[in-house]
């Protein structure tokens, strides 16, 4: 039966396009008629169908329900009845979508394999080695599993000491790509899920009367008043003093004034 990692059952409303990839066909009926008297799940059929078409195909019999049932039965599929929109039944022919090729390989389903798994696809599709896979499926693997690679002459590849024999004893599986009379080995371990990071904002001192879950507003020191004269200060000018401030400007007068000026003096 479906487990989530705390152990408890899987349920319908609980399922996400990455922990589908751990049931099987038989749990996926059982899930539906463990919900078929909720009516959220009811209003929202549409977008459970979706979560299960990720990891599974699913075909609607129809027509001939003992030919069909049996014909779809030899290809693999687990075949049940399920309640639809407004007490309607149907039959589902379900089936696990097979991991065979790295084409196959998604975010969603790279950590419910294991890594001799991984290792029978690479193998299945291989021929250039590790570096003939595009860039996006050695990431999708990556976020999965420990990956390296050493390409050697054949008689260096197995000697006592070397790489290979340090990563099979740390636990990784290994695949070997021949190239003529060297061979690449690629090396393969599941990644531990790391915890995701949290983000940590530096909180004022508050009083132990303040609620935990107060909100705090964080201070803006890339605006501050302060430095604002400093950020529109020509640096070439030279601050002000006393000591070196002079009149540097000649104001010139006006030449009426001037004569208007020297006749006053000369009456007096």
């Amino acid at each position: 039966m479906a487990k989530k990692d705390d152990n408890k059952p899987l349920s319908l409303k609980t399922l996400t396009k990455s922990s589908v990839w751990d049931v099987q066909e038989n749990d996926i009926f059982r899930m539906w008629d463990g919900a078929e008297k909720d009516s959220e799940v009811k209003e929202n059929i549409r977008h459970y169908v979706d979560i299960i078409r990720n990891a599974f195909m699913v075909e609607e019999i129809k027509g001939d329900l003992a030919l069909e049932k049996k014909k779809f039965e030899k290809q693999g599929y687990k075949v049940g009845e399920v309640r639809l929109e407004e007490g309607q039944r149907a039959v589902w022919a379900v089936k696990k979508r097979p991991i065979l090729r790295v084409t196959d390989l998604t975010y969603e389903n790279i950590r419910h394999i294991t890594a001799s798994k991984l290792m029978e696809v690479l193998d299945r599709n291989f021929g250039g080695g590790w570096d003939s896979l595009s860039q996006s499926i050695k990431d999708i693997i990556e976020s999965g599993f420990d990956i390296s690679t050493t390409t050697l002459p054949k008689d260096r590849l197995h000697k006592k000491g070397g790489m290979y024999e340090k990563k099979v004893s740390d636990g990784y599986d290994v695949l070997e790509v021949a190239k003529g009379t060297w061979v690449e080995a690629i090396f393969a371990k599941v990644k531990p899920e790391a915890e995701k990071p949290r983000l940590k904002l530096e909180s004022r001192p508050h009083d132990a009367e303040d609620d935990e879950d107060e909100d705090y507003e964080i201070e803006d020191r890339y605006n501050s008043p302060e430095d604002e004269d400093d950020e529109i200060r020509d640096p070439n000018d030279d601050e002000i003093t006393e000591e070196n401030y002079s009149t540097m400007m000649e104001i010139a007068t006006d030449p009426d004034e001037e004569a208007e000026d020297l006749s006053v003096f000369e009456e007096d």
